[in-house]
């Protein structure tokens, strides 16, 4: 945190934003590594297997998003009380602890409906054998979400308490113990029963288990963070701390699902142009997946940063803060645009073969999609800070419908005129992404810029929406 008097205030921000994102964005990076792996690895027992995990990935996928509002909106509170001092400790460790509270409140029942998983696949029209892999692999890997989210809470806690790198080492060990677990289980190595897809699932239950027991360890051992003692009473209920992560994280969880069903949305109006497109939209789709983590990161660190300033009373710190986060992701997208303008084919070579005549028409649109994409990446990097600054300020509900307005609103209808009426296909379809991300930061960073003349003008309360 910036200290009062600091002769280069901005320079602070700068290196503290770093220091505070670089971590987490590369957490981000290895998760995305841990699905890649579990990914590749399913796909060796054949299509059926691959096909039945897609389907149970995407049925947990929806409760963890919006659970995942929950331990979101941990930071903020985590973040202004630190910033604050007073009474420091306790705040924290109460926050903390409701937070872990509310996730296992709000994720059992989700969960639990889960568990015939079959039978609801079977009503969507599923393949019946398909649906029955994908019920015992999600049956498997239903116990491993709650503490993979208890260790999104903790990372939070670290990070704010300035151990960011710590989550990034648990991350990373654990990518390395699913693979071998995969290895393991999934195939029947070192003596163990060849489980297939269940062998798969079991893995990423007792990753997710792993990461939260190493983070807690960490943290239990951790000078800094040892002194919080945050399992100390941890069955003493704080209600109305428990009521209001609930108010700030389940805005939260609703903007991550709206602007995760707008992807899945693009992928089905790909699959109405063709396979190819399908393909084309899956290599751009992906590329922006991987340089997205570090936006994400900086969008954490934004969330933190102006937290703490919110909590400390210093309203000229939040804006830097916010403001620094913007410019640092929207100067990294820039160079990532740059690249996919000026070497297309060169991206599109790492997922195709470009000397194969049968991708010709796959390459092709790919490289046209990644010039929009290119446009896209850099309103995505914004729209992502823009949101991580306001919940500092714990400003979630607006956002919400920001986010709805802006992904639904715009991007989706303007896809599919783009698309299909104008007869752009897949090109237009990505125009249509880009205007919505680029409302959704038009709008999210013009909110940051009127509340922070507000707080600078000491016209609003550093600590309520406005």
């Amino acid at each position: 945190m910036s200290r009062i008097g600091d002769h280069h205030p901005w320079r602070s921000e700068l290196r503290a934003t770093l220091t505070l994102a670089w971590p987490l964005a590369g957490s981000q990076l290895a998760q995305i590594a841990m699905q890649t792996t579990d990914v590749i690895m399913i796909g060796w027992l054949g299509p059926e297997a691959l096909a039945a995990a897609a389907l149970g990935s995407g049925l947990i996928f929806l409760p963890f998003v919006v659970c995942l509002g929950l331990a979101f909106a941990t930071q903020p509170m985590i973040a202004q009380a630190v910033g604050r001092r007073h009474a420091m400790v306790r705040d924290v460790r109460r926050s903390v602890r409701q937070g872990l509270w509310a996730i296992v409140a709000l994720a059992a029942p989700m969960l639990a409906a889960l568990w015939e998983s079959a039978a609801l696949l079977g009503a969507l029209g599923q393949d019946p054998a398909i649906a029955a892999a994908a019920e015992s692999y999600v049956r498997a890997m239903i116990w491993g979400i709650v503490p993979m989210l208890w260790f999104m809470v903790l990372r939070g806690f670290a990070a704010a308490l300035g151990r960011p790198n710590a989550g990034l080492w648990v991350t990373l060990i654990v990518v390395v113990t699913n693979a071998f677990g995969n290895w393991i289980l999934i195939f029947g190595n070192l003596g163990a029963p060849a489980l297939g897809i269940v062998g798969a699932g079991m893995s990423s239950a007792v990753s997710g288990w792993l990461s939260f027991a190493l983070m807690l360890a960490y943290i239990q051992r951790d000078r800094r963070t040892r002194r919080f003692a945050l399992l100390g009473r941890f069955w003493r209920p704080d209600w109305s701390r428990f009521c209001e992560i609930f108010r700030l994280g389940l805005p939260i969880g609703s903007t991550l699902t709206l602007e995760v069903g707008l992807f899945v949305a693009a992928v089905m109006l790909m699959g109405l142009i063709g396979a190819d497109a399908l393909a084309a939209h899956q290599i751009a789709i992906q590329v922006a997946s991987i340089t997205f983590m570090v936006p994400l990161g900086l969008a954490q660190a934004a969330t933190i940063r102006v937290g703490m300033f919110v909590g400390a009373g210093d309203a000229e710190g939040v804006r830097r803060a916010g403001w620094t986060a913007a410019a640092l992701a929207g100067a990294f997208m820039a160079i990532m645009a740059l690249g996919m303008w000026t070497l297309p084919r060169l991206v599109v070579s790492i997922f195709v073969e470009l000397a194969n005549p049968d991708n010709a028409p796959v390459v092709e649109l790919a490289v046209a999609i990644l010039a929009v994409a290119a446009l896209f990446q850099i309103f995505d990097g914004l729209q992502a800070v823009g949101q991580g600054a306001l919940r500092g300020l714990k400003d979630t509900r607006v956002p919400m419908l920001i986010a709805a307005f802006g992904y639904w609103g715009v991007g989706f209808p303007t896809s599919v005129v783009l698309g299909f009426a104008v007869g752009l296909e897949g090109v237009g379809i990505w125009l249509g992404l880009a205007l919505g991300l680029a409302a959704v930061a038009g709008l999210a960073l013009t909110r940051f810029a009127r509340r922070d003349r507000l707080l600078l003008a000491g016209q609003g309360a550093l600590t309520s929406p406005a």
